[in-house]
C-alpha cells in the first residue's frame, strides 16, 4: 500500500450517513431513561457487568467515526492552503471548544439546584443556547459586529453560570470543575491526540498503524494497572488508551479506504476492511477473558468489538447504500451527519421546554413498544429541527 496523502478535497457521503445514523441512535438511546418495560439489551450494561447493550455501542461508534472522517477533513483544509501549523491550531481550537462544552454540560449533572438558583434542565438549556451564540456560523448578510456581539454574550453567559454554580450535596458544596469532562470533553481529548498524530503522520499508513497499536497496548496496560501514578497528570481519556484507540482505528480504516478508492479497486477495498474487522473481533475475544467487555470500564475488548461493529456498518452503508444509489432513502437523516453538534443539543432544549411548559407525555407513550416508537420519532424530530434551524441560518462549526 502506498503512503500518498488523500488526493483531493472530498467529502465522503458514506461517512456523513453513518455519522447521521449514529447520532439518531444516540438521541434514541439517550431518551430511553424516560421509558419503562423495555428490553434490557437496549440499555447500558450496569457497572462491573461483563457485557454490552445497544446503548454501549453508540459513543465508541462516534469516536471511530471522528477518526474515519479526519484524513478527509484535513485533506480538505490542506487543499485550501493550510500548513501543518494552521492545522495544529485548528485541531487544538476544536478540541478546546469540545472540552468547554463537555465541562459545562457535565456540571449540570451534579448541580445543586437550590444552592445555584438554577434548575438542572434550565442549566442545560442556557449552556446549549450559549454554545450556539458562540460557535454559530452566521450567514454572509449578518454584520460582523452583530456576530461578535452574540459571541461575547454567549461567553458572558457561560462565565456568569460558572461563577454562580454550586454542585453536590448541601453539606459538601462544590465549585464549577471539570469532573470527568463529559461526553463532549472525552471526544475533545481523543480528537486532539488522534488529530495531532494524523497531521504529522501525513497519511502514512505505517505511522497510523503503529500509533493505533501503541494505544491499543496502552489500553491493556492501563486495565492491568501498570501505568505509573506519575503519569496521572495526563487526562485519563488519553493515558487510558481506549478512546484514542477508537479514533485512530477510524483513521486507519479511512486511509485503507482512500487508498483502494483512489485505485478504483473495490474488491480489495472490501477485502481489506473485512480483514481488519475480523482482526478486531478476534482481538476482542482474546482480551475479553482478561478484563471483560465493558463500556464503563473502557476495556480493550469493548474497544476492539465496537470498532469492528462500526467499521462493518460503514462498509455496509458505503457498498449497499451509496454505491448502489440508495442514499436518497437516507436523505432525511443527513442533517444529523452534517451538523451533528447542533443535532446533539436539540434534546436539551426539548427536555427543558417540556418541563418549563408543564407538558406531560401520556404513560401509554412511555411504556414498551409504544415508548420505543416515541423515542425513535423524537430522534427523527430532532434531526428535522436541525434541518429547519440550518435553513434559518443557525449552523454550528468549531
Amino acid at each position: 500500500m502506498t503512503n500518498q496523502p488523500t488526493r483531493t478535497a472530498v467529502r465522503i457521503e458514506s461517512i456523513d450517513l453513518i455519522r447521521a445514523l449514529t447520532m439518531v441512535l444516540m438521541i434514541f438511546v439517550n431518551d430511553l431513561w424516560s421509558l419503562k418495560d423495555i428490553p434490557e439489551w437496549l440499555e447500558h450494561v450496569a457497572p462491573g457487568v461483563d457485557g454490552m447493550g445497544l446503548a454501549d455501542t453508540v459513543f465508541p461508534a462516534f469516536l471511530f467515526i471522528v477518526g474515519l472522517s479526519m484524513p478527509f477533513a484535513l485533506a480538505n483544509r490542506r487543499a485550501k492552503g493550510d500548513d501543518d501549523r494552521t492545522l495544529v491550531r485548528h485541531v487544538a481550537t476544536r478540541s478546546l471548544a469540545l472540552l468547554i462544552m463537555g465541562v459545562f454540560l457535565v456540571n449540570g449533572e451534579t448541580i445543586n439546584e437550590q444552592a445555584t438558583g438554577i434548575q438542572g434542565h434550565v442549566w442545560g438549556f442556557i449552556c446549549c443556547f450559549s454554545f450556539i451564540l458562540i460557535w454559530n456560523v452566521y450567514p454572509k448578510g449578518v454584520h460582523r459586529n452583530w456576530a461578535l456581539a452574540t459571541k461575547l454574550i454567549g461567553a458572558a453567559l457561560l462565565l456568569c453560570m460558572a461563577i454562580r454554580y454550586r454542585g453536590g450535596g448541601d453539606g459538601h458544596l462544590q465549585r464549577f470543575a471539570p469532573q470527568w469532562w463529559g461526553i463532549l470533553g472525552l471526544i475533545g481529548w481523543s480528537y486532539l491526540t488522534s488529530g495531532l498524530i494524523t497531521i504529522f503522520a501525513k497519511n502514512k499508513v505505517y505511522i497510523i498503524l503503529m500509533a493505533w497499536t501503541i494505544f491499543c497496548i496502552l489500553s491493556m496496560v492501563y486495565k492491568a494497572g501498570l501505568v505509573p501514578e506519575s503519569f496521572s497528570f495526563i487526562p485519563e481519556a488519553i493515558r487510558g488508551g481506549t478512546l484514542v484507540g477508537l479514533a485512530l482505528g477510524g483513521v486507519l480504516s479511512a486511509l485503507i479506504y482512500d487508498h483502494y478508492r483512489a485505485l478504483q479497486d473495490g474488491k480489495n477495498l472490501i477485502r481489506m476492511l473485512l480483514l481488519f474487522a475480523a482482526i478486531l473481533i478476534i482481538l476482542s475475544f482474546i482480551t475479553r477473558p482478561l478484563w471483560g467487555l465493558s463500556k464503563l470500564g473502557a476495556t480493550p475488548a469493548w474497544l476492539f468489538l465496537c470498532s469492528a461493529i462500526t467499521l462493518l456498518g460503514f462498509l455496509a452503508i458505503d457498498q449497499l447504500v451509496v454505491k448502489r444509489g440508495a442514499a436518497r432513502w437516507l436523505e432525511f437523516v443527513k442533517p444529523a451527519g452534517t451538523d451533528t453538534l447542533l443535532c446533539y443539543f436539540i434534546p436539551y432544549f426539548a427536555y427543558a421546554s417540556t418541563i418549563l411548559l408543564g407538558l406531560h407525555v401520556p404513560d401509554l407513550l412511555l411504556t414498551g413498544i409504544a415508548g420505543l416508537f416515541k423515542s425513535f420519532l423524537f430522534a427523527l424530530l430532532c434531526v428535522q429541527l436541525t434541518k429547519v434551524l440550518n435553513r434559518a441560518g443557525i449552523r454550528l462549526k468549531l
